[in-house]
């Protein structure tokens, strides 16, 4: 039995012409180019956004799985640092009090949330950054996380993935014969 994937999307948040807010796209990219050597399952889509509420709703709509992935703000601030987090496991509007974007994630939360337009399950990885001014190019700090990262985010990928094989095989006890890797 095959594994559905096509409800599983990884949005990467940011402007890569601000310095560390490129960080949501440059992981993107990451994974993108994984998949392109088969090291992640077809029909995971990979997409780039601003953060902007409806276009995120609109992106993470049906999806089994959304990650996303956003640079952040933090004080003290450890550039590189990695914080993932679950919205359902955080309430209301702290999910996405660190982000860069004025309106964008934590809006893009509640208002899913009162639409009835939330994913199945949704991941946010936020990355601490260190320069958010003008430019191209990570900071070193950001930018050694990039890899890391892109292996969590395949890892999670992995891990839905076999939660869905173990559903639909109709026992979640049992590993499924067959998961993606």
């Amino acid at each position: 039995m095959s594994v559905p994937s096509a409800r599983i999307v990884v949005i990467g948040l940011g402007n890569v012409f601000r310095r560390d807010d490129g960080l949501g796209p440059a992981v993107v990219t990451r994974l993108e180019r994984r998949a392109g050597r088969g090291s992640l399952p077809a029909g995971v889509r990979f997409v780039c956004c601003d953060g902007e509420p409806g276009r995120l709703i609109d992106l993470w709509q049906g999806a089994g799985l959304a990650v996303v992935v956003d640079a952040a703000r933090a004080r003290p601030c450890r550039p590189g640092r990695v914080h993932r987090l679950e919205p359902d496991e955080c309430p209301g509007r702290q999910v996405g009090a660190a982000s860069g974007h004025g309106l964008g994630l934590a809006d893009a939360v509640e208002l899913a949330r009162a639409l009835g337009r939330m994913p199945d399950r949704l991941v946010v990885y936020a990355v601490e950054g260190a320069d958010g001014g003008p430019g191209r190019g990570l900071s070193p700090a950001v930018a050694a996380a990039v890899e890391p990262l892109a292996q969590r985010v395949e890892e999670e990928i992995t891990q839905q993935l076999c939660r869905t094989a173990a559903r639909t095989s109709g026992s979640a006890l049992r590993r499924p014969a067959r998961c993606w890797r």
